[in-house]
C-alpha cells in the first residue's frame, strides 16, 4: 500500500528532473558557436575524434587543440571574430552539393583546401570562445592588435616575433537592410584579402574564425520551408528604434553603456536624458578612463537644471579565488552638480567580468527596486535607468557580451506555483494517511451470545 503511495511521488520527481534537464539542454543549445582553424604549417592538429554530432567542445578540450599549434606553429596568429555565426550558416549559405559558385564562403573554403593543417569544431562552448582572446594573449605574450586591411598592409610582421591580430567581421543588426548571404559574402571577401596580403609577404600564420554569439540562422524566414506562407493571424513584431550604446574608446572599445530610458530628478524636477545620451556623436565623455582593474565612465551635460552636471559610473574588477574567476562590481555612482556631489551605492550591479550586466530598472526609487542607494538621506537627486545594460571589462567590439541579469531565478509566479503545489501535496498526503488509517471492525454482534456494548467516547 505504501509502495503504491510512493509511486506518484517518484513519478513527479522524475518528471521534474526531466523538465530541468530539458531546460538546461535548451539553454546550452543556444550558447555554442563554430570554430574554424587553419595554418600554413603541417601536422598541427590530429583529427578531432570527439567532434561527433552533438558534441560540445569545452574550454579544456579547446586548449588541447590550441596548445600544439601555438607552441609548434607560426607565431603570427589571426583571429577573425564575427559578431554572430552558427554552423547552420555554412549549411545554408555554403557551397554544398558541388554548388561552389553559390557559396558565401568561397575564400574560406579555398583557404581550408590549400592549408597544410586545418581543424573544424562545429560547436564550441561560448565561455571558451569568450576567453579565447585572453588565452591567446597569455600564450603568445603579445597584446591583441585590432587591425583592418589598411593597417595590415602597413604592418611588417616578423616570423620570429609573436603577433596577435584581431580582425572584426560584422554580422550585426546595423546591416539589417542586407541579406545574411550578402553580409557573409562581404566578410569572406575580407578574409580573402587578408590572406592574400600575408601570402604576398610570405608570412607564416595560424588563423581562426569564430563568433561572439550564435546567429540562429534557422529562424531566418527566407530559409524556413514555406516561409512565405505566413499564418493569417500572425502579427509582425512592432519595430522600435534602437540607438547604439555609449562607447568609451582609447585604443579600442573599453566601456559600453545603454538604457532605454535615462531620467534624473533634482529637487523633484525630472529631466529625460535619453535623447541627449544615446545616438549623440558629441557626447562629452571627458574624465572617463579604463584599465584592467577599474573603469570610470563620465557623462557631462551642459545647462542641466541650470548648471553643468556630470554622472560618473565607477566599476571595479576583482579576482575571487572561491569562484576562480574575475567579477566586476559597480562601486558607486556619482552625480556632480550645483556645487555638490551625490553618491549612490550600487553594489548589487555585479557579475562575472566576461559578461555584461542587465536589469529592467536601476533606480533610486523604492518602487523600482532601489538598486541605487543614496549615502545621505534624504537626497535631492533621484535617478532611474530603464532596461539598463553596462559592460566595462572584456569588451570585444561595439556589442555587449551575454548579460548577467539582476532578475532572480525564483520569480513571484514561481514561488506561488511552488507553494500551491506543496499545499496540494500536503492535502494529498494527509488524505492518503487518513485512508490508510481506517480499520475495519473485527467483532460482530451474535444474537446467541451477549450483546456487544460500545463505550461512548466523549
Amino acid at each position: 500500500m505504501m509502495a503504491a503511495a510512493e509511486a506518484p511521488v517518484r513519478l513527479g520527481m522524475q518528471w521534474a528532473a526531466a523538465f530541468w534537464l530539458l531546460v538546461a539542454a535548451v539553454a546550452a543549445a543556444e550558447q555554442q558557436v563554430p570554430l574554424v582553424l587553419w595554418s600554413s604549417d603541417r601536422d598541427l592538429w590530429a583529427p578531432a575524434a570527439d567532434t561527433h554530432e552533438g558534441h560540445i567542445t569545452s574550454d579544456l578540450q579547446l586548449s588541447t587543440y590550441l596548445d600544439p599549434a601555438l607552441e609548434l606553429g607560426p607565431r603570427n596568429v589571426l583571429l577573425f571574430l564575427q559578431d554572430k555565426l552558427s554552423i547552420e550558416d555554412f549549411t545554408a549559405y555554403g557551397g554544398v552539393f558541388g554548388n561552389k559558385q553559390d557559396s558565401a564562403f568561397s575564400n574560406l573554403e579555398n583557404a581550408l583546401d590549400l592549408a597544410p593543417s586545418s581543424l573544424v569544431l562545429p560547436a564550441v562552448d561560448w565561455y571558451a570562445v569568450s576567453t579565447l582572446t585572453t588565452y591567446l594573449q597569455e600564450k603568445l605574450g603579445a597584446s591583441p592588435l585590432h587591425v583592418d586591411l589598411a593597417t595590415l598592409r602597413e604592418l611588417k610582421l616578423n616570423a620570429s616575433l609573436p603577433a596577435l591580430l584581431l580582425i572584426r567581421l560584422p554580422y550585426t543588426a546595423s546591416s539589417g537592410l542586407m541579406a545574411p548571404r550578402e553580409v557573409l559574402t562581404g566578410n569572406d571577401e575580407v578574409i580573402g584579402q587578408v590572406l592574400s596580403t600575408l601570402k604576398s609577404e610570405d608570412v607564416p600564420y595560424t588563423a581562426a574564425l569564430t563568433a561572439i554569439r550564435p546567429s540562429r540562422v534557422a529562424r531566418d524566414v527566407a530559409m524556413v520551408a514555406g516561409g512565405i506562407g505566413r499564418q493569417l493571424l500572425q502579427k509582425q513584431p512592432a519595430s522600435t528604434v534602437t540607438h547604439a550604446p555609449v562607447s568609451y574608446n582609447d585604443t579600442a572599445p573599453r566601456i559600453l553603456f545603454w538604457a532605454q530610458n535615462f531620467s534624473v530628478a533634482y529637487d523633484g524636477q525630472w529631466k529625460d536624458l535619453t535623447s541627449l545620451t544615446f545616438g549623440v556623436q558629441e557626447l562629452n565623455l571627458t574624465g572617463s578612463f579604463w584599465n584592467d582593474s577599474i573603469a570610470k565612465l563620465s557623462l557631462t551635460y551642459e545647462q542641466l537644471f541650470g548648471t553643468t552636471v556630470t554622472f560618473k559610473f565607477i566599476l571595479a574588477n576583482r579576482f575571487y579565488p572561491v569562484s576562480a574567476r574575475h567579477w566586476f562590481t559597480m562601486e558607486h555612482l556619482e552625480i556632480h552638480g550645483n556645487g555638490s556631489v551625490a553618491y549612490f551605492n550600487a553594489s548589487q550591479v555585479t557579475g562575472p567580468s566576461i559578461y555584461s550586466f542587465h536589469c529592467e530598472y536601476v533606480s533610486s526609487e523604492s518602487k523600482k527596486g532601489s538598486l541605487l542607494v543614496p549615502r545621505t538621506q534624504p537626497s535631492l537627486w533621484m535617478l532611474t535607468l530603464q532596461d539598463f545594460q553596462i559592460q566595462a571589462f572584456n569588451v570585444m567590439g561595439e556589442q555587449f557580451s551575454y548579460a548577467s541579469d539582476c532578475a532572480g531565478f525564483f520569480s513571484p509566479g514561481i514561488w506561488m506555483g511552488l507553494l500551491t503545489s506543496l499545499f496540494m501535496l500536503f492535502i494529498f498526503t494527509y488524505g492518503l494517511h487518513m485512508i490508510l488509517s481506517l480499520k475495519t471492525m473485527d467483532r460482530f454482534d451474535d444474537h446467541k451470545g451477549p450483546t456487544i456494548s460500545l463505550t461512548q467516547i466523549v
